[in-house]
């Protein structure tokens, strides 16, 4: 998944602290975070094609202190506020328009 340039994971958003724990000797965070990596790519891709910038907001794939999948989103509170809105038009029947 691409965003807007080389650095889009890191464009705007801090998103450092997401990840920030101990790792527990043989517990397998890469297969979680493939996992996690997955879904936050289709989640990104589908962000982007309802007219979001990935600089802001996006799906960030992560793990948990178990080594389970995690995807977290970070995003900027206008981009929330919008998503939301999408989000709600959905659930309430209007078919997306927002």
């Amino acid at each position: 998944m691409t965003g807007a340039g080389e650095d889009w994971l890191s464009d705007g958003l801090d998103i450092e602290g997401a990840d920030c724990g101990l790792w527990v000797p043989g517990v397998d965070y890469m297969a979680g975070w493939r996992d996690a990596r997955e879904a936050a790519d289709r989640l990104n891709r589908a962000l982007l094609g309802a007219g979001f910038e990935l600089s802001q907001v996006r799906a960030v794939a992560s793990t948990d202190e178990g080594g389970r999948g995690v995807v977290r989103m970070a995003c900027w509170p206008d981009a929330v506020d919008r998503l939301t809105g999408l989000l709600e038009a959905v659930a309430y029947g209007d078919g997306g328009a927002a």
